[in-house]
């Protein structure tokens, strides 16, 4: 398939940044003969998953125990065939009946993904959980084929592929396909209450806001040279959080839902971000990612974003978020991405005598993962819209402004990131087992890394 020509200028390009805070069914769907694209007569979901690893089986897993079935499992697909045959045993055998996926619905390699989604019929749903550089691919794909689908975070990388995820996202409306994206925060119901206060001006104007994730190594973070086999693109998908291609790093994969649930309280996207980062504690690790990043996203009013990240060995860990405004203050999240329970406070010090709020969640309710399914499920079934893909866009391209900030030692606008013409792995559509990988490591089996300062136009 051919590049898709996207969003036509950047004037347009921002006049979308105004709206993607608050799509409502009025703006997105207005102007549409929208046909109804729901479960079929017999009421049962068919979903084929796309990426078998650990967040593509825990997504199916979350499909197959939402609470308005029928939903089955039919298909599987993944680049490597032991994550195809792992997922579907473990599926299998804590679902049973539900998953339906015979060997000829089993499929590996770079283009299984079609053969998954060719098992379904209009109004089923894929699960797209590769690593992120495939999302465009795998939405695109759906669309045509008039399937819903939910993706995992990160939805993009750079700015290309971002703009034809605006674009794809747009068609999907038209088609009245519903698109859950993996951004559980927004599903978390401590978040959503604290939200509605915010909202509703409990804390006043929102000028401050922290966000920490600082921890040890995890994922594919620290990666070490290529051993030779499997190839080496293979290799670098497989070891995907190193690669700046294949997810935007840690950075985008780790900070995304702080990030994310941040901007959601302050119903805005910043406008720039300028940030610091560093490379320490390497050893023989060859990846592209930094160890440390401290970002300081701006608000069109001034308000500001603070973004601490880190993944060293031995350092001290906090994982939360904060929010400071003109009449108080609050707690999002107090441990992980969204951890429960949300609270406000009389002035800024977060004092529990001062305490005014405090989150409770209805029962059945407490977990953000499935929740997100629910809500999907739901509004396939209603047939209700659900358009998560444009906040999904636009928390990724928030996540690689700050990225780029820290790698390029320079102030970055979002409009300079969402319409840079930088493809980090272009044509992935048409790659075969035999493609070169994006890029190449050097004699001494290292990658190209961010040099800040040095290197400004570009990442690497």
């Amino acid at each position: 398939m051919s590049q898709k020509e996207t969003v036509s200028n950047a004037a347009s390009r921002r006049e979308f940044l105004k709206q993607t805070g608050a799509v409502t069914a009025a703006t997105t769907l207005a102007g549409f003969a929208v046909p109804h694209v729901h479960a079929a007569e017999n009421n049962l979901l068919q979903v084929a998953l796309i990426g078998c690893g650990g967040r593509g089986t825990g997504a199916a897993a979350d499909a197959l125990s939402v609470r308005r079935g029928p939903v089955k499992l039919v298909a599987l697909a993944d680049v490597f065939e032991g994550r195809v045959a792992s997922s579907y045993n473990n599926l299998k055998n804590r679902f049973g009946d539900q998953v339906d996926a015979p060997e000829e619905r089993r499929f590996s390699g770079l283009d299984a993904y079609r053969h998954a989604m060719d098992c379904l019929r209009p109004g089923d749903i894929a699960i797209s959980a590769t690593p992120p550089a495939f999302r465009w691919a795998h939405f695109d794909y759906a669309v045509d084929k008039g399937l819903h689908i939910f993706m995992e975070k990160p939805l993009t990388a750079d700015g290309p592929t971002s703009r034809r995820m605006l674009e794809i996202g747009q068609q999907a409306n038209e088609k009245n396909l519903k698109v859950g994206v993996g951004l559980m925060s927004r599903h978390a119901r401590n978040i959503e209450q604290l939200n509605q206060r915010v909202r509703d001006g409990a804390l006043g104007d929102i000028y401050h806001m922290r966000a920490y994730r600082m921890h040890g190594p995890i994922g594919s973070v620290f990666t070490g040279k290529w051993p030779g086999s499997p190839s080496e693109l293979f290799w670098q998908i497989q070891r995907f959080h190193a690669f700046l291609w294949a997810s935007g790093g840690g950075f985008n994969d780790f900070y995304i839902h702080v990030i994310d649930h941040c901007c959601w309280m302050k119903d805005a996207w910043p406008v720039k971000a300028q940030a610091l980062g560093g490379r320490h504690y390497r050893g023989d690790a060859v990846d592209q990612n930094f160890d440390s990043y401290a970002v300081e996203y701006t608000f069109d009013d001034g308000a500001k974003l603070y973004l601490h990240g880190r993944c060293m060995p031995g350092a001290h860990s906090k994982f939360s978020s904060y929010l400071h405004g003109t009449k108080g203050c609050a707690i999002a999240s107090r441990s992980g991405d969204c951890g429960a329970p949300s609270s406000m406070y009389e002035g800024q010090d977060f004092d529990s005598a001062k305490r005014i709020w405090q989150s409770e969640i209805p029962s059945g309710e407490g977990n953000p993962y499935q929740n997100e399914w629910n809500d999907l499920v739901d509004a396939i079934r209603d047939d209700q819209p659900f358009h998560e893909w444009d906040y999904g866009v636009m928390a990724s391209v928030v996540s690689s402004l700050g990225r780029r900030a820290a790698h390029t030692a320079r102030e970055i606008t979002l409009d300079d990131m969402l319409n840079c013409d930088r493809e980090y792995a272009p044509g992935l559509d048409e790659w075969t087992e035999d493609s070169p990988a994006p890029i190449q490591a050097d004699e001494q089996g290292r990658y190209p890394i961010p040099q800040p300062g040095m290197l400004t136009d570009r990442e690497y």
